[in-house]
């Protein structure tokens, strides 16, 4: 998909507008979509909704067992994505699993190494880089001479952010379930300032920062009015949950006003 650019150079269009982008994780679709051997609801046809609605791109995560999403989803989205050059495609998932093949044979936009094991229900933790930092080194020099920009899962510690680039990373994913379960309760300032401050450093460190993981309509705005120069969100359960009552494409566009409100109120 991407020409053999460096990773700088493909850090995408969303840069320009000077506003978060909006990834759309279809994995919840692929999920009740396997649920019956009927082809329902289709993989492509609401990723297509996302994207004429606004989405600034499209998220998979796909896992060994093709518990939702599959090898053939991740070819026919890429293939959709040919038709959206101004969105972004993120693959994510354990690099030492399988997710290095498929990247390597699509190429997506951006890759996400995850630290999931294969048994997990959905990814509970970031990246101890002390741990697998040089395991992990040779993996993106690979990707980005495939022209791969690559970001790593991480909680939220500023101290791991230097590590982070120190490996190679272009960007990290900050991992929010500890915001989102925080969320309206008397711990949330807290957390809010730590993510805050992770991400500073890990601007300081030269790196992007993406977020993503239990973010919905009603603890977005909060959170990137709070954490400053978050770069995307990659939302999965929360949009198709609410794709279920709002459809697609009206979902996104609800997503896409979270986003302002934080602009404005930042």
């Amino acid at each position: 998909m991407n020409p053999l650019v460096s990773p700088e150079a493909s850090a995408g269009p969303r840069h320009a507008h000077g506003r978060t982008a909006l990834s759309v994780n279809v994995n919840r679709v692929a999920l009740l979509r396997n649920s019956r051997p009927v082809g329902l609801p289709n993989v492509v046809h609401l990723s297509t909704l996302a994207l004429e609605a606004g989405a600034d791109g499209l998220t998979v995560h796909p896992r060994p067992d093709a518990r939702h999403i599959t090898t053939q989803d991740v070819r026919d989205l890429a293939q959709l994505m040919q038709r959206w050059p101004q969105a972004e495609y993120n693959l994510e998932g354990n690099p030492f699993h399988n997710l290095m093949d498929l990247v390597r044979e699509v190429l997506p936009h951006q890759a996400t190494f995850v630290p999931d094991s294969v048994e997990q229900a959905t990814s509970d933790h970031g990246w101890d880089l002390e741990r697998d930092g040089e395991r992990l080194r040779p993996l993106i020099d690979e990707l980005h001479a495939l022209g791969v920009r690559v970001s790593l899962f991480m909680d939220p510690d500023p101290a791991a952010m230097a590590l982070a680039r120190a490996v190679g990373a272009d960007r990290v994913e900050l991992y929010t379930e500890a915001y989102a379960r925080s969320h309206g309760t008397d711990a949330q300032a807290a957390l809010l300032q730590r993510y805050a401050a992770t991400a500073r450093a890990a601007h300081e460190a030269g790196l992007g920062v993406n977020a993503g993981h239990d973010l919905n309509r009603d603890n977005l705005a909060d959170f990137l009015s709070g954490v400053p120069g978050v770069t995307e969100v990659s939302i999965g359960h929360a949009i198709a949950a609410d794709a279920l009552e709002f459809g697609m494409a009206e979902t996104v566009r609800l997503y896409q006003r979270c986003i302002r409100q934080a602009q404005v109120s930042s």
